[in-house]
Order: structure tokens, then sequence, then C-alpha cells
């Protein structure tokens, strides 16, 4: 494999501890401050164990990633660990499911940020919001802002002292501090209160609890710049034991407040927990917040999808057109395909107003647990195998596959199921076709090997993209 380039290490080392920071600001979006909602409405009070569950799950796909990215550096990650692992076919699929990840995801935040506003403006139609938002996120990624990734970090700080802000003010609400609270509060003891919808009902939460800690990869590709990469597991460990504490205590404290039968998908728990006669501009001012970071986190995952739009067709692995730049700057060819599947997303919203956001969020999540998986399959051909490494490889696929199957026993997710199988069936039949044109090129033209490819596609400049709190620079790979 190829080390990470003398470019990368003269960026800013990071601390152990920082890294968890990173992690911490950079995981928390609208999977969480509405996701949760959706999790808590099909699940009850028992998603709680389904978010200790998952914050297990999430360890361990980045303990893998992160002893990957330790014992060998790499600047496409995952995707070069899958290629590595199992060839050029797995990079292939790795890359493309990933992409298609992120630009669900992006569609799953678009259409959380339009349920936002409509908390300000009942009644305007779902898709106009999503076009609104959309087209900025476009525009602020074309034209790029060189002051972006600073206000990225700004808006980390912001969603942390939103969910500070959240639990101060809930635990006054809880104590009597302060009166006029909508709901009558209420801690559920009973097993039919913790379990509503029993068993069944957990198991179908499972996957929006996993979506919660979507965007952990990132840490395994920033893990490179760690002091001491053998650091990275417990910087990962940390700041999971982090997030999931934040998870369970503010959900515990919106279940408290908030009677089971008043969650619903189309608002966000912890502004239906902050409703007070006394405290009336606090939900105001608790969405505008959300609004905020949801669109931090909705922007940065466009620079992400731009970015292995970009890398693929670089490689080979999608069409070149995609790589070329407008006036060797703008990446316009990558972000009209990503536009056309943003349009997708927000003619869904138009025919589908009250269901998108279960549907798209389902597909993003279940597309997340496929990269995740390839990720923990990669780790079992390239790392040292210990008799812990195989338990705990397959303790992750165990919790990976319990949410993916979880989603056939809810009829809001089903369909996201299947249009994640759909997704999947492309990718492969276009793998398929991608493979049997680079054989006849090659019957053609025997010097055309794969080798000679990879060592093409490393010389390829790898595209700046930002995260939520982190920005990738510009390298070469040797």
């Amino acid at each position: 494999m190829s080390k990470a380039s003398d470019a990368s290490t003269e960026e800013k080392k990071l601390k152990w501890w920082q890294l968890s920071l990173l992690g911490v600001a950079g995981t928390i979006g609208t999977g969480y401050f509405l996701g949760s909602s959706l999790a808590i409405s099909i699940g009850g009070p028992a998603v709680l164990l389904a978010y200790i569950l998952a914050a297990l799950g999430t360890y361990i796909v980045f303990d893998a990633l992160a002893r990957m990215t330790s014992d060998h550096p790499e600047q496409g990650s995952f995707r070069s660990y899958a290629k590595k692992a199992f060839g050029s076919w797995a990079g292939f699929a790795s890359g493309w499911v990933y992409w298609f990840s992120e630009l669900l995801i992006m569609g799953s935040q678009l259409t959380a940020l339009s349920i936002f506003s409509r908390f300000w403006f009942p009644n305007v139609p779902l898709w106009i919001f999503a076009a609104g938002f959309g087209i900025v996120g476009l525009c602020i990624v074309f034209f790029g802002n060189k002051g972006f990734d600073r206000v990225e970090n700004v808006l980390a700080i912001i969603k942390i002292a939103a969910i500070i802000m959240f639990v101060v003010l809930a635990i006054a609400l809880l104590a009597g501090w302060i009166g006029g609270t909508k709901y009558e509060h209420k801690v559920p003891l009973a097993m039919a209160e913790i379990f509503p919808k029993g068993g069944i009902g957990l198991w179908s939460a499972f996957l929006f609890a996993f979506y919660s800690y979507g965007g952990i990869e990132v840490l395994g590709i920033m893990s490179y710049r760690l002091q001491k990469p053998e650091e990275a597991p417990k910087a990962g460990k940390v700041m999971l034991i982090a997030l999931s504490t934040v998870y369970v205590v503010s959900i515990g404290l919106a279940l408290t407040m908030v009677p089971l039968n008043a969650f619903n998908p189309k608002e966000s728990p912890f502004v239906l927990a902050l409703s007070s006669d006394h405290l009336a501009f606090v939900p105001h001012l608790f969405n505008g917040v959300l609004i905020v970071a949801g669109f931090s986190t909705m922007t940065a995952s466009l620079y992400a999808v731009t970015s292995m739009m970009l890398t693929l067709a670089q490689e080979g692995d999608a069409p070149r057109l995609f790589a070329r730049k407008w006036k060797k700057k703008y990446p316009l060819f990558a972000l009209s395909l990503i536009g056309c599947g943003l349009i997708a997303t927000i003619i869904m919203s138009l025919l589908l107003p009250g269901k998108v956001y279960e549907y798209v969020t389902t597909a993003a999540g279940l597309m997340l647990m496929y990269n995740w998986s390839f990720i923990l399959l990669s780790s079992g051909r390239l790392l040292k195998a210990g008799k812990f490494s195989i338990v705990k490889r397959w303790i992750g696929l165990v919790l990976i596959g319990l949410a993916v199957t979880g989603t056939l026993f809810h009829a809001l997710s089903r369909p996201g199921f299947f249009i994640s199988l759909l997704l999947v069936f492309l990718i492969a039949m276009s793998d398929i076709i991608v493979h049997k044109v680079r054989k006849k090129k090659k019957g053609e033209n025997p010097s055309n090997t794969d080798d000679a490819e990879d060592e093409q596609s490393n010389k390829e400049e790898t595209p700046t993209f930002h995260i939520t709190g982190i920005r990738l620079r510009k390298s070469k790979l040797k």
C-alpha cells in the first residue's frame, strides 16, 4: 500500500482528545436532532438500549478502520482498504456505496431542514424549503469559500451548546424551577411503557440509532493526522462514550417530559420537550439552532460526496467527465450529477410529503451500514487475526445485520430497505460492466494492467473536502 504523502504529514498533528472532540462535533446532526424522534415513535423508551448497542457497534467499526489506518495510512481510507483486501471490484463497490449513502444522507438532511423550517411556516410545501437549502448548499460548494471551514468549527460549537442548553433547561423544567410546561412529566417504569411495541419495535428502531452515529468513518480518515496513530482506538472509545452518554441523557429527558403518543417524525423531540408557557421563545431559538447545525452537516456531506465523485472519476470507476473542472477550478460536472440526486429528493418531497423523511433516512442508514460492513470485512483480511479481534468483528457484523433486518418489520421503513437493495443491485451491475470493459481493453493492450492504472490514479490529486470541523487538504499520493 502507498504511504500517506509528506504533504499530509505537514498538517497540524492532532492529540487523541482533539480527534475525540472533532468526532463528537462532526457526528451530531439531523440524524440525532430529528431521527431520534422517528426512533422513539417506533421503539418507545426502549430505544435507549438501541443507542447503547449502536454505540458498541459503531466503536467496533471505528476501531477496525483506525487500526488499518495506523498500519497503512491511505488517503482513500476504507475504499483503498476494500480494494486491497478483495480486489478492484470491492474498491469500486465501496466507493459507490459510500457515494450513494452520502447522497441519501444529504437528502435526509435536506428533508429534516425543511421540517424544521415548517415549524415557523407550516403552510409552505416541504419541497420549496428542500429546493432552497439544496441550491444554497450547491452554490457554496461550487464557488468555494476559504473561510467556510472556520465557520464549520463555529457551527460545531453551536451544536454542542444547543445540547447543553437543552439538558440545563430540561432539568430546570423537571425540577419545577420553570413552570408552564405543555406536557405532564412521567418516568416510564412499567415494561409495557418501556416496550410499548415489544421487541419488534425495538428491533425496527435499531437502524435509526445507528444512523445517529453516522460520520464515524470520517474519523478513520483523520486518524493518520494523530501525533500517535496507535491512540486512534482510544480517541474513538472516548468519543463514543461521550456521544452515547449525550444521546442517552438527552433522549431520556425528552422521554420523561413528553408522552409517547406526542412524538412524531415531523418535530424534533427536543423542541417538543422545551414547550412551556414561560419559555415561549426557547423552542423557536432551539429550532433556529437546529437549522443552522443541520445546514452545516448537509453542506459538509456535499463536500464529501463531491470529493468521492472526483476520486471515482479520476481512478476510472466513474466516467472521466465527472473529474473535469470548469475553468480548472469548479467541479461543474460532478455537482451537476449530485444536483440530479437532490432533485430526486425534492420530487419525493413533493409526491410524498408525509413519508419522505422515513423513506430517505431508512435508505441512507442502510447504505451506511453496507459501507460499515465493507470496513469490517476488509479488516478481517488486512489485520492480524487475534481471537478477540475476530469476536469483535462478528459482534459488529451481527449488530449491523440486526439493524438492517429490523427495517423489514416496520411499514414506513420497508420501502427504504428495497430502495437500498435496488441501489446495491445497480452498483453490482455497473461493477460487472466496468470490469468486463477493462478486461477487454486489457486483452487489446496487455500493457494496460491494473497496477499501471493504480499507479496512474495515485498520481492524481486528491481534492479538498470539508467535514464538520475538519478540513482535508490537497495532497498527492506517492
